[in-house]
């Protein structure tokens, strides 16, 4: 733009920024619903994101799903060592499924997670709120027909009645809507969800390869099977 000739030309402007003012502008669209949403928590002192065992599941279900277009949503929470904290993943988590089932209610959602994630999205799908929990300091459990838009629950590494008691937390107990659907997938000797005690297993490398591809199996199969899947 020759700014000299702008301010030589005052009224010339002026009626070019009228003009300007008078054309609508753009407005943002919504982005269109995606066939399959991937929810899923990382492990503790992983960084922001699904962590590299949510990457790898992503990855390894993407070709199972054939044109179907998927999403994925990382939960927001700190992912620190402090599990109390965990509510706050559980919180965000679930707003994310109440979310998606709201404004897209024919996407099918896929629930995960790894190691203190995979404790964070069980607890999700709870029917109630753990003995000896204050019902105030945790989220509500999901409203049962809200299990109708979870097609599957895959968890890796899910921490064991031992390990959440070593924690100081109450035990994950899966809700029963959600039992049938869900696939938990332990390492060998992984101690935090065996009874083994080597601690060199309970790692993302140690569910990289089969336990990945087995839990995007399962959640395939899972979406493939819905009548809803079968008639596109």
């Amino acid at each position: 733009m020759n700014f000299t000739r702008v301010l030589t030309l005052p009224y010339t402007a002026a009626l070019a920024m009228l003009s300007l003012s008078t054309v609508a502008a753009p407005t943002a669209s919504a982005a269109p619903c995606p066939d399959i949403e991937v929810v899923f928590a990382r492990g503790t002192h992983e960084p922001p994101g699904v962590g590299p065992t949510g990457e790898a599941f992503v990855d390894a279900l993407r070709p199972q799903i054939g044109s179907k277009s998927l999403n994925v949503y990382p939960v927001n929470y700190p992912a620190t060592d402090q599990w109390a904290t965990g509510a706050d993943g559980i919180r965000d988590a679930s707003a994310r499924i109440l979310s998606t089932v709201e404004t897209c209610p024919d996407t099918k959602i896929v629930l995960g997670g790894y190691s203190q994630g995979a404790a964070v999205a069980g607890f999700v799908t709870s029917a109630a709120v753990p003995s000896g929990v204050d019902p105030a300091t945790v989220p509500k459990p999901l409203q049962p027909e809200v299990a109708d838009h979870v097609a599957a629950v895959v968890l890796f590494g899910l921490p064991n009645v031992r390990a959440m008691n070593f924690l100081g937390e109450p035990p994950v107990e899966i809700g029963p809507l959600y039992a049938s659907k869900t696939s938990t997938l332990c390492a060998t000797e992984d101690p935090v969800c065996s009874d083994g005690l080597n601690f060199a297993m309970h790692t993302p490398s140690s569910y990289d390869g089969d336990l990945v591809s087995q839990g995007a199996a399962f959640a395939a199969s899972q979406l493939n099977g819905t009548s809803q899947w079968e008639s596109r």
